[in-house]
């Protein structure tokens, strides 16, 4: 039988002859490919988030967190499921920063760059097909609404791109609402969300972990804890949970005329959805790794 879906490094075993895949591939093009496969995965993980935001906004497609959560999951289970046997599926800057600082033998820290230029890539890609895709939309929301693309207030329609605090969708653009979050105070959100994804992870993929009988489901699980923190605190910042994810569509929001209310924000705090995350998934790491693994069985116990 084959191996599961592995996140954070891809499956063992030589891999076949193909268009893609030989069997002398050197050290620089199997990075290389590695690569490819996290701006695949990532493209899909951020466009299934930014047309969900999308559609909910400017199509009243979506009702509620949880069904944009839902499509969110789904998207992320996918993108999993596609790339793992290739680069690991990390997808995410601060998955792949909390690999190499605690699981280095799985993932060599030589890749953490490049790995994160590939997820920007991917996120970059998905905001420019969001933004084709939907551009009549955008355009046809803001003149519904009256609002000048790149002025205050204007996040309102950028909001599927990058991500604001709090969430202008519930609760407006104000000023006076815009103070009931800091940017200090939406990086501790972002920091915890992405400090519980990441310690749901690293449990779902260690072996030694028989809680999940069928390893084969942990990219469904991983998807379902990311609709799980979108529906706990996405009212305070969106839910970004991955600084490509932000920050891709971003840029591409910045270029597309939105200027100064994408890039530093209303607020100025777009850099919360880079610093929160980073911090946050290595600490969710930690916690899993030197307080619930060294209690585990070892994995030689947990194969009988």
């Amino acid at each position: 039988m084959a191996e599961p879906p592995t996140v954070g490094s891809p499956g063992p075993g030589p891999r076949r002859e193909s268009f893609f895949f030989s069997r002398t591939d050197s050290l620089l093009t199997d990075l290389l490919r590695r690569c490819v496969a996290e701006v695949i995965g990532t493209w899909l993980l951020v466009f299934s988030g930014t047309s969900a935001v999308a559609g909910a906004v400017l199509a009243g497609a979506h009702v509620g967190l949880w069904q944009v959560g839902m499509v969110q999951a789904l998207g992320v289970a996918m993108a999993i499921y596609i790339t793992s046997p290739v680069s690991g599926a990390h997808l995410n800057p601060a998955v792949s920063l909390a690999f190499a600082i605690f699981r280095p033998r799985d993932f060599p820290r030589r890749f953490l760059f490049p790995y994160w230029l590939s997820q920007l890539l991917g996120a970059v890609l998905a905001g420019l097909t969001v933004l084709v895709l939907y551009n009549s939309f955008i355009q046809r929301y803001e003149d519904q609404h009256g609002l000048s693309r790149g002025e205050p207030g204007s996040q309102l329609s950028t909001m599927m791109f990058g991500e604001y605090f709090p969430n202008p969708g519930f609760m407006g653009v104000d000023e006076s609402v815009r103070s009931l979050v800091s940017p200090l105070g939406a990086a501790a959100v972002e920091a915890v969300g992405t400090g519980i994804l990441v310690l749901v992870i690293f449990a779902l993929v260690d072996r030694r972990n028989t809680s999940l009988p069928a390893k084969y489901l942990a990219p469904v699980f991983i998807g379902l804890t990311v609709a799980m923190i979108i529906g706990m605190m996405a009212p305070l910042t969106q839910g970004g949970w991955n600084p490509a994810r932000d920050f891709g569509p971003r840029l591409v929001s910045f270029f597309a005329g939105w200027g100064e209310i994408a890039i530093p924000g209303p607020s100025g705090g777009f850099w919360a959805y880079i610093v929160g995350p980073l911090i946050g998934g290595p600490l969710g790491a930690a916690v899993y790794e030197l307080l619930l693994r060294p209690a585990m069985p070892p994995e030689e116990e947990t194969e009988q």
